[in-house]
């Protein structure tokens, strides 16, 4: 976590609170490490923008929960789109 952390330019309290409030659910090492994937990564990174612009941490990963559902919700269209 505390690598995660300083690549972000965040603090382990920070990430955490991500986890807490659903945003990322990084996995353990067998040594009880948390493992963080690039795209959790890109998605603390999102969060970090928004909290720096004065969003709440609760209300950063909502938004971002929900761009990334509407990013999904384009691409199946677009998808159904060419099977059409």
């Amino acid at each position: 976590m505390g690598r995660a952390a300083e690549i972000l330019g965040v603090t382990p309290a920070f990430l955490r609170s991500l986890g807490a409030a659903k945003l990322i659910e990084p996995l353990r090492s067998e040594g009880g490490h948390r493992r963080f994937s690039r795209y959790q990564l890109r998605l603390a990174a999102r969060a970090r923008e928004l909290v720096d612009a004065g969003t709440p941490v609760d209300a950063a990963c909502r938004i971002i929960i929900l761009e990334d559902q509407l990013a999904e919700a384009l691409a199946m269209n677009e998808e159904l789109r060419r099977r059409g």
